[in-house]
């Protein structure tokens, strides 16, 4: 943002939210009065923006810290995930063999991991919090091939894992429809909308909360002055410098500009098994397993008996998928559900949704000072949680001027995301890559 004034006209829409909400509903938790100034101003209260907001807090202990969200908390892609807190490399960093960077990764995600369960256990937030592990789990030769490519890099670093075969597989997860799955024992499983709902509420006292409050212009004259929009109308908050954590709406504040990539993934929910559907399915309950092929299906069963189905992509340019959008996504959810658990294939979901997370071009993420007094942090690649939580962390000592072995992983690990085509040739692109993944991968769906 190199103008003196930059209005943002697109904010996130008011879309079918995330199944992991308690009916549906999330009213926001902000104060209701509003300061006239703070030292540092975070934009976005997911992950990333909570744990900035934090610990700018503790490094300025007499400062005034604003986070600022323009939905009400857990309503954005922090309450829209799978609820899996990764430690491992995941995805598009299992695309590098150097075993220097991927220890990297692991150590800036075991950070991340630890942080949250520190919180979590130091704060009491009910947010079914289990040190559960995950699966990674193939069914045909594609998901094979790249669960064999996960060992390696787990051998590389020297990270410890179970290979389970299919009667393994089928006692955890109750269904015989995979071939095989590597365990890992150090991720954790929650729910993501109680977890972040609860982590704001355990904020320290010299940061205000202002969610449900969208940003609708900013300026710099010197400082910033940010103009919110809030019940009562638009007011104007001065800052002295600012985080940006809004992930794929980076763009719309004018920083990142068409380096970034809004793709939607989507999940549903069914409702909890009865007791007779439990005596049926076999399995355990709370677990968690990804797909070993990236365009597969992730599964959950959590605590309270009901089952998590995440596919399909797309590229959601506007941000949110249309009812009937959702609809075709649950139909592919429905028959995902019915090859791995015929006896449930018409235990209803209560709900479907899209979250749009942030991709790029050339896979990697960004970490840094985007201009002065403006820093910020995008595109984590699949493990949001973890990465968004850590990124947040150092992007506040970062800013403050720490130093410290982390925020040199950090850097090391990240990068400036390459331009993208315009639009709309980069969604026509972009759609036409997802399609071309999802065949490549149609018997891990």
């Amino acid at each position: 943002m190199t103008a003196a004034a930059r209005s943002i006209h697109r904010r996130p829409p008011a879309d079918t939210p995330s199944g992991w909400v308690p009916r549906g509903e999330l009213v926001p938790m902000g104060a209701a009065e509003m300061p006239d100034s703070v030292d540092w101003a975070v934009i976005g209260a997911g992950f990333t923006g909570l744990a900035a907001a934090r610990r700018l807090a503790e490094l300025n202990l007499g400062a005034h810290v604003a986070l600022i969200d323009a939905k009400p908390v857990g309503w954005g892609r922090s309450g829209r995930n799978a609820g899996f807190v990764i430690d491992l490399p995941h995805k598009f960093d299992l695309e590098h063999d150097d075993p220097e960077r991927l220890r990297r990764v692991v150590r800036l995600n075991t950070t991340a991991r630890d942080d949250l369960d520190r919180l979590v256990r130091a704060h009491g937030i009910d947010c079914d919090w289990s040190r559960a592990g995950k699966l990674q789990a193939a069914i045909g030769e594609s998901g094979t091939a790249n669960m064999r490519v996960f060992a390696r890099a787990l051998d590389r670093i020297g990270q410890g894992y179970e290979m389970l075969g299919r009667a393994e597989v089928a006692a955890i997860t109750g269904t015989a429809h995979y071939t095989g799955a590597i365990f890992t024992p150090g991720c954790m499983l929650m729910n993501p909308v109680r977890l972040v709902r609860g982590l704001a509420r355990a904020l320290p006292d010299n940061v205000t909360l202002l969610d449900a409050t969208p940003v609708i212009r900013i300026e710099r004259q010197g400082s910033f002055a940010l103009h919110l929009q809030r019940p009562d109308g638009e007011q104007v908050l001065k800052a002295g410098r600012i985080v940006a954590a809004m992930n794929a709406f980076t763009p719309e504040f004018g920083w990142l500009r068409d380096r970034v990539v809004p793709v939607a993934t989507f999940a549903s929910l069914t409702r909890p098994l009865s007791e007779a559907e439990l005596v049926s399915y076999g399995g355990r309950l709370d677990w968690g397993l990804t797909p070993a092929d990236p365009g597969g299906t992730t599964l959950r069963m959590t605590r309270d008996r009901r089952i998590l189905v995440r596919n399909q992509y797309d590229y959601l340019g506007d941000y949110g998928a249309s009812p009937r959008a959702l609809e075709k996504v649950r139909r592919s959810h429905r028959l995902a559900l019915a090859r791995r658990f015929p006896t449930f294939a018409e235990v209803p979901f209560e709900s479907t949704w899209g979250g749009v997370c942030a991709l790029t071009r050339n896979h990697v993420s960004y970490f840094g000072e985007m201009e002065p007094g403006v820093w910020g942090s995008s595109c984590h690649n699949g493990v949001g949680v973890a990465r968004g939580t850590i990124s947040g962390r150092l992007l506040a000592e970062a800013a403050c001027r720490q130093d410290s072995d982390l925020l040199s992983d950090m850097i090391a690990v990240s990068d400036m995301p390459v331009r993208n085509p315009p639009r709309p040739f980069v969604g026509y692109g972009v759609k036409a890559r997802l399609r071309l993944a999802a065949w490549e991968a149609r018997k891990e769906i």
